[in-house]
């Protein structure tokens, strides 16, 4: 160092220099310099999340919760271990110390539940497993309000923005709230049921067996091979009325002469609400290990200004779909700001557990 400032000392235009190189560095780097929500920290905590439809707080901790917790229990480094079991849905939390590696860790608890997956009740879903990670929650959110029936506008939003925004580099899940997918359902009439002596699960094994396609084999023509298969899904929603249930006596009990069916939606399990009107909400999450700025700013890119209707994602839409950026929140770089906020700051939206405040 006392080098160094005697040539500074004798060669003036020098140390100008190397100061000046200095500055421009680090001018250069602060303008290049990522801005995010929260460093990047990997906690070890593992999350084990089992559904089983239908199923009571108590049968999902005897089935599947205790099940689960008795064999991860065997892991070494292990700090904390704790489930919630309720209505249809098992979630198991083991929180490692903080000297085990989180990668180590989730391969750990993988290896131990899939050992007494066939322990779990036959209906319940497979066990997904899950790092915990900072960086997992909505980065932005893309609010989808039309004029349209919901059905229609969540399938419009569904083949259309959700694919565009899936395209964008650095997103990494776009996911639903409010979103009222299709489904035929069958309306059960309990008297005719008993005057029939049938049982709803033979209503269900029914519609099952004869909506199905299954493969019819293959057929050799000289040179070439054709595949087969059984053509038995259902095509129109009335048709389900004249699947076969039973045969009582010499005639048959079709669906339709025990209940009727309708072109409906599935239960609604989150609502969503835009300026006070119904909306579908699309949140896009990164990819683990990218930059909540940049994913952000190539959103904004593709759709257009914020805070008016998404140019390019609208201009492939049909009339009447009108999606909207979320209002802006505070993150901004040094000559551009950046609109991030969640639905919840922006708009009321009310819904079950799936998008309550956090």
């Amino acid at each position: 160092m006392q080098k160094l400032a005697e040539i500074c000392i004798r060669r003036p235009v020098f140390a100008t220099m190397l100061i000046t190189a200095l500055l421009v560095m680090g001018l250069a780097s602060y303008q290049q310099l990522g801005v995010d929500f929260f460093p990047k920290i990997e906690f070890p905590t593992v999350t084990v999340t089992t559904v089983l439809r239908g199923a009571s707080p108590e049968e999902v901790e005897t089935q599947v919760s205790k099940r689960i917790e008795e064999a991860v229990n065997t892991i070494s480094g292990i700090d904390e271990l704790r489930s919630i079991s309720a209505e249809g849905i098992s979630m198991v939390y083991v929180t490692f110390v903080l000297e085990k590696d989180a990668n180590v860790a989730a391969q750990e608890v993988r290896d131990k539940v899939s050992s007494v997956v066939g322990q779990l009740p036959d209906d319940a879903d497979p066990p997904v497993i899950d790092k915990l990670s900072t960086d997992a929650s909505p980065v932005i959110n893309v609010v989808v309000a039309s004029r349209r029936d919901l059905r229609e506008a969540t399938k419009i939003a569904d083949d259309v923005i959700k694919k565009n925004l899936e395209t964008i580099s650095g997103v990494g899940q776009v996911r639903f709230i409010g979103e009222r997918t299709r489904q035929i359902q069958i309306w059960l009439d309990g008297n005719k049921l008993n005057s029939y002596n049938l049982n709803i699960d033979q209503v269900r094994r029914a519609v099952a067996a004869q909506n199905v396609e299954i493969p019819g084999g293959r057929v050799s023509q000289g040179r070439r091979e054709l595949t087969v298969r059984t053509l038995g899904r259902v095509e129109r929603p009335r048709d389900f009325g004249e699947v076969i249930v039973a045969t009582v006596g010499s005639a048959p009990v079709r669906v339709r002469d025990i209940a009727y069916v309708e072109d409906g939606v599935e239960e609604p399990r989150s609502l969503a609400r835009l300026d006070g009107t119904p909306a579908i909400v699309l949140e896009v999450r990164k990819q683990s290990g990218t930059n909540t700025v940049e994913v952000i700013h190539a959103v904004r890119i593709a759709s257009g200004h914020s805070n008016k209707p998404c140019r390019k994602i609208s201009g492939s839409t049909t009339p009447g779909i009108n999606p909207h950026l979320s209002k802006p929140r505070f993150m901004q770089s040094r000559n551009t700001s950046y609109w991030a906020d969640s639905l919840r700051r922006s708009s009321s939206c009310s819904s079950c557990a799936t998008c309550a405040p956090r």
